[in-house]
């Protein structure tokens, strides 16, 4: 079989609000807050989603603060969604435990 042979199978085209719902769910998940367009840990912006055309315009803080600074990301499919998700994941795990 040749790496080029995909079957005939493509993956379905992304869906901004359906993966908007979805990372809403899992951000819902992870005990943070949502406030307008964004999600708050302790009272802190940590996160911002919005969908813009068939894409999410997505931030992240960098650390955890009352004015954070931003890392900003265009999700355009379900690998940059997921790999979106789980650099917040890490993250919120190190904010939990202290060390930011």
């Amino acid at each position: 079989m040749s790496a080029d042979d995909d079957f005939g199978l493509a993956p379905p085209p992304f869906n901004a609000e359906h993966a908007l719902a979805q990372i809403k769910r899992a951000l819902r998940d992870a005990k943070l807050a949502e406030r307008g367009p964004g999600f708050e840990l302790r009272g802190k912006r940590v996160a911002e989603l919005v969908v813009n055309g068939a894409a999410i315009e997505a931030r992240v803080a960098r650390r955890l603060a009352l004015t954070p600074e931003w890392d900003r990301r265009t999700l355009k499919n379900a690998a940059e969604q997921r790999h979106w998700l789980d650099e917040l994941k890490k993250r919120l795990a190190r904010w939990e435990s202290g060390e930011d």
